[in-house]
């Protein structure tokens, strides 16, 4: 008998797999346990292995797909067998025609917070935390998405994100026909779409464009390549808006001492390997000097959701990674319990495996405190964005020469590492701010003894 093989839930937070690659093509043996195909997450790139064996007798996606997870993926059985009944059971056929954009692009939600967040008024369906902040920024009503592809039919972000395109293009056609476009050439703007539109007898008549102010070169503005985000580069971006849009970001900057560091840092890399220290990096140590400070400063080490503050007695640490895939923020969960060389360590696997695209989904989530490095690069300064929901980022910057003045007044040159903190204004002032720099470069200037306490 023919079976239904799903697309897995690879982790709490993941709601659709892109399709990167089949590994099998229909009439095709596959074992139990084979490898069917590379999927991507928002978080990470993995493969998907059968959970039964047979003939492939129908793959329902394509490449560059995005799945739903629990979705039917492919189905295999004897050959020659008809795929269609089976599909019926499970209603497979009869969504696909009655809803041919249901391979929508996919926004996945960061995990949910230890604080429960009830259902909007009149969403009796139930609806994700992802789909009510995306339909309030979008000014849509969450008890009006038609239809909820989540489980149990739970309205989720993919849902949302389809009415919000929907009602984006039909509002751009009708501008687009009404003749009401106000950006250049009548083009329709973000403005048009938001603007109640003139009478059409107000409207002026667009004056012709001259031969010359159109522009005498025929091959401009040259080749170019238009790309769909998707995938992990959709997600970053985003979140990245959504984090803008959704909480009141400020950054300060400051600079340490950083001799001390690097001092410690040359002692540690000659140190006996048994004691597994001596590939703890600067970044280490600063990371480390910050998870002391957010445990004395629980406002920064904190969710806000929907107006309701949830400070942590303990740090979970995201720290932000590069990847060929793009940005992703791992979390060393616990980390204000861990010992300089046990967070060292753990730092640099997370890191080994998010870079590799083997990280399970759920430790790129859960963060209380996250740290964005990019001194190694050479940025002297930077404005890092938070993650939402957190109220903290810290941003380190590079370790540079600089002139001050010594207590005889003469001028020396030290070497000190920039600072760069954002915080969430609603619930973190600027003195609040300020007093958590302070804490930090006490911290990193005094590593020696931070790394003891």
């Amino acid at each position: 008998m023919a079976t239904v093989i799903v697309m897995p839930a690879l982790g709490n937070s993941v709601e659709s797999c892109l399709i990167v690659s089949w590994s099998v093509r229909e009439g095709d043996t596959i074992a139990e346990n084979g490898i069917l195909c590379e999927v991507e997450t928002d978080k990470a790139s993995m493969e998907v292995p059968s959970t039964a064996s047979g003939t492939v007798l129908k793959l329902l996606w394509a490449e560059g797909d995005d799945v739903p997870v629990m979705q039917p993926l492919l189905v295999v059985g004897e050959p020659g067998e008809d795929p269609a009944p089976v599909l019926a059971e499970v209603g497979f056929g009869a969504a696909q025609e009655e809803a041919p954009e249901q391979v929508a692009a996919a926004v996945a939600e960061p995990p949910a917070p230890p604080a429960t967040v009830a259902p909007a008024a009149g969403d009796e369906r139930g609806s994700s935390p992802r789909a009510r902040n995306l339909a309030a920024a979008e000014g849509i009503d969450i008890a009006a998405v038609p239809a909820g592809t989540g489980p149990g039919g739970r309205v989720i972000a993919r849902d949302v994100a389809a009415v919000a395109e929907t009602t984006t293009r039909a509002a751009a056609r009708a501008g687009a026909v009404a003749g009401q476009g106000t950006g250049l050439g009548g083009r329709v703007s973000q403005a048009d779409l938001t603007t109640p539109a003139a009478p059409a007898e107000e409207t002026p008549a667009q004056a012709p464009v001259p031969a010359a102010a159109a522009g005498a070169d025929p091959d401009f503005p040259g080749p170019s390549a238009t790309t769909p985000l998707k995938g992990i580069r959709k997600v970053i971006s985003e979140r990245m808006m959504h984090s803008l849009a959704s909480s009141a970001q400020l950054t300060y900057t400051t600079t340490a001492r950083a001799q001390g560091l690097l001092d410690m840092r040359k002692r540690l890399k000659n140190s006996d390997p048994a004691l597994g220290l001596n590939k703890v990096t600067i970044g280490d140590l600063v990371g480390f000097a910050a998870v002391r400070t957010a445990v004395k400063h629980p406002t920064h080490n904190a969710h806000l959701i929907d107006g309701a503050l949830t400070t942590f007695e303990r740090v979970h640490l995201g720290f932000a990674c590069d990847t060929p895939r793009g940005l992703l923020v791992p979390t060393v969960r616990n980390a204000s319990q861990l010992s300089l060389g046990a967070f060292s360590a753990i730092c640099k696997d997370l890191a080994a495996q998010a870079i590799e695209g083997s990280i399970n989904p759920d430790l790129l989530g859960g963060a209380t405190f996250t740290v964005s490095n990019l001194g190694g690069f050479g940025i002297e300064h930077f404005t890092p964005l938070l993650n939402v929901p957190q109220t903290a980022i810290l941003g380190v910057d590079a370790i540079f020469p600089r002139a001050h003045l010594d207590e005889k007044g003469k001028v020396r040159i030290e070497q000190r590492i920039g600072l760069s903190l954002t915080a969430d204004h609603r619930v973190i002032d600027g003195a609040d701010a300020a007093r958590f720099l302070q804490d930090l470069v006490a911290f990193i200037e005094n590593i020696e003894l931070a790394a003891l306490s």
